[in-house]
């Protein structure tokens, strides 16, 4: 039997295939970029492990991999303004070319904070991958190098975007119509 998925309040707004077709096209842009040298991408955690996955998949490039965690909202929706590490990369990037892989791009405040550190660090190169943009929202400018989809101004879940840990294993991306973005 079909296991039912939880959709009945949610509208999608970007389907798998969609984000499949851009995930490749991103790749294909950062395999020009960087011709054929290796990278290293760094995942925000939780959020951005799914797009990284599918992006690890479609480059063909040598790449490592590490993950940091970083801390900016509370239990809802809203920012709390404060952005602190929880957990830091294993290995040095120093002289790596990096690409910071992030979820959305929303307020800023979170990328800006960790492009500032990481490239304290001194990479050869710091580029930073965004599948998704919500330029409405933007509080601090980021140098964002490779976006997938710009979306409006709405609360979003699914491919790895959740709500109190919840909806991150939906294919699709979706509008939480009950949140405030």
């Amino acid at each position: 039997m079909a296991r039912k998925r939880p959709r009945e309040h949610l509208k999608v707004l970007l389907r798998k295939s969609q984000i499949r077709r851009k995930v490749r096209h991103l790749a294909r842009q950062i395999e020009h970029d960087f011709h054929g040298e290796p990278l290293h991408l760094v995942c925000i955690l939780k959020g951005a492990c799914i797009f990284l996955a599918d992006l690890l998949r479609e480059l063909e490039l040598p790449v490592s991999v590490d993950f940091i965690a970083v801390s900016s909202y509370g239990k809802g929706s809203l920012p709390s303004g404060e952005v602190r590490i929880t957990k830091d990369l294993d290995h040095s990037i120093e002289g790596l070319n990096v690409i910071i892989v992030e979820d959305i791009l929303d307020t800023g405040l979170t990328l800006n904070y960790l492009y500032r550190i990481l490239q304290s660090r001194k990479p050869k190169a710091l580029k930073i991958a965004a599948l998704l943009d919500k330029p409405a929202r933007r509080l601090k400018e980021v140098p964002v190098d490779y976006i997938g989809f710009k979306i409006p101004d709405a609360f979003v879940v699914g491919y790895g975007l959740d709500y109190g840990e919840r909806y991150r294993n939906l294919p699709d991306v979706c509008i939480l119509p009950a949140v405030e973005a």
